[in-house]
């Protein structure tokens, strides 16, 4: 198989035949009405007035949500755009497959994570997740569906879709790579006292491919406070003399500090995160045993807790209890930023002093080879570790919303890095065009969505429209 060209005939026809669907449903709506996708869930935490989504035209595009073949002989796969990465991994790990890079949460959609970038912990060697992708297949906000490759006369919009966010189209079908995975994963954890060494040992790590001996597929960490910092390796074993389970009472995060070495199934191992969403579900009281006895294993997920976290933003349930309770209200600090690990042990430091939100995660992350991606500054070869902070902080008196989130984007740009735009941002309109390549970006709005049927980037990014 070489691709959607290469897919057996009915597969291809079928596809071909809901691409069609789509495109005329497309065309069908009238200029200026703003379109979005049905889809039941989203992993974005930028969240708009609910009425504004009565005036959008929905397309449905459940037809994409499926891996419409998988080649084990090649080791790739033509996947739908709007296949989650849950449903993606069922159906490669029967074949003793995965993708290069999964992201932790399990209804992040492939399509997602390429034009709105993706991280987890093979990305210390395999990047981000849209590296993977060898062809996309895309309705452009023109109207066209078109095939882009790194070589072809769309490379432009290849280079460039990745950290557009759909304004400048909508993926329909990926070709991506595959990698062999074994039956499970070997974990150890190792502790640092101090944000410097860490760092230290995270360059290490990504050169040599191991520590202390120890072999590393897999790279991530948490700090707990700038004392207590945990990396965590994990390899492919045939073999386990035990295995863990964390999607019942035991929670994964808390096993860092309790264990020097796990096992896991490789398939637990890729949702460890997700049955908690991190540490985040302690919001919800799961860190409390008879709290987690009672809720349902079923909706212990990451997507249920975004559904509550979307509820309460969208009423203002939890801003009505602190007016009540004469408290202060506290500002949603979660993002993911990219700082050089030179800079990780000042950005910690930084982050602990200021904002105080603990714990962080810690996920390094480099390009996985050459190629500069348009709307993206990571510079090939460079190491970077992504720094992950998911809560509320309080603001202190007489400041309001963004204190903390423009506080932490002057500082990541004080250090050379750069954050994702999957929540709130705050840049101004010129700050924000010349970080994230505004005139390439107009280059390419103009040919591939030149009546501007699609949002603008920083209208989506940042005035969250």
């Amino acid at each position: 198989m070489t691709g959607i060209s290469g897919l057996p005939p009915a597969k291809r026809a079928a596809h071909e035949a809901a691409v069609a669907r789509l495109r005329d449903a497309y065309a069908a709506v009238p200029a200026g009405v703003p379109v979005r996708l049905a889809k039941p869930t989203s992993n974005l935490f930028r969240f708009r007035d609910p009425a504004s989504a009565t005036e959008r035209v929905s397309l449905d595009v459940s037809a994409f949500a499926r891996v419409i073949h998988v080649d084990p002989a090649t080791r790739t796969a033509v996947v739908g755009g709007m296949t989650t990465y849950e449903d993606l991994c069922d159906a490669t790990l029967p074949y003793g497959l995965m993708p290069l890079v999964v992201p932790e949460l399990k209804t992040i959609t492939l399509g997602g994570a390429v034009t709105g970038l993706g991280i987890e912990a093979t990305s210390v060697w395999h990047g981000l997740p849209h590296e993977s992708v060898t062809e996309m297949q895309l309705l452009t906000g023109d109207g066209r569906v078109v095939l882009a490759t790194k070589d072809n006369e769309h490379s432009d919009l290849y280079y460039g879709f990745p950290n557009s966010y759909g304004t400048l189209g909508y993926t329909l079908a990926l070709t991506i790579e595959l990698m062999p995975v074994k039956p499970y994963v070997h974990v150890r954890h190792f502790r640092f006292d101090d944000p410097k060494s860490c760092m230290d040992a995270i360059v290490e790590i990504a050169s040599d491919g191991g520590y202390q001996g120890h072999k590393a597929d897999f790279l991530d960490g948490v700090a707990f406070s700038t004392t207590e910092l945990y990396l965590t390796l994990g390899a492919f074993s045939d073999k386990a003399p035990w295995v863990s389970d964390y999607t019942g009472q035991q929670i994964y995060y808390q096993s860092l500090r309790e264990n020097r070495e796990d096992f896991l199934r490789v398939k637990d191992y890729i949702w460890r995160w997700d049955t908690d969403w991190f540490w985040c579900a302690g919001a919800f009281g799961l860190k409390n045993k008879a709290v987690r006895r009672l809720w349902p294993r079923k909706y212990r997920r990451s997507d249920v807790y975004r559904r509550l976290v979307a509820l309460d933003q969208n009423r203002g349930l939890t801003a009505r209890l602190y007016s009540l309770r004469h408290q202060p209200q506290r500002e949603f600090v979660t993002q993911d930023v990219e700082i050089p690990v030179e800079r990780g042990h000042d950005f910690l430091a930084f982050f602990t002093e200021k904002v105080k939100m603990t714990p962080v995660w810690m996920c390094p992350v480099r390009l996985r080879g050459n190629d500069s991606w348009t709307l993206y500054p990571m510079h090939p070869g460079d190491l970077y570790v992504n720094f992950g902070f998911w809560g509320t902080a309080p603001l202190p008196p007489g400041k309001s919303d963004g204190y903390y989130n423009r506080m932490v984007e002057e500082e990541v740009s004080a250090l050379g890095g750069h954050k994702s735009l999957y929540s709130t941002a705050f840049y101004s309109e010129q700050e924000f065009r010349s970080r994230y390549n505004g005139v390439a970006y107009d280059k390419l709005k103009a040919e591939y969505d030149g009546g501007g049927r699609l949002l603008g980037l920083y209208d989506k990014a940042v005035r969250r429209r």
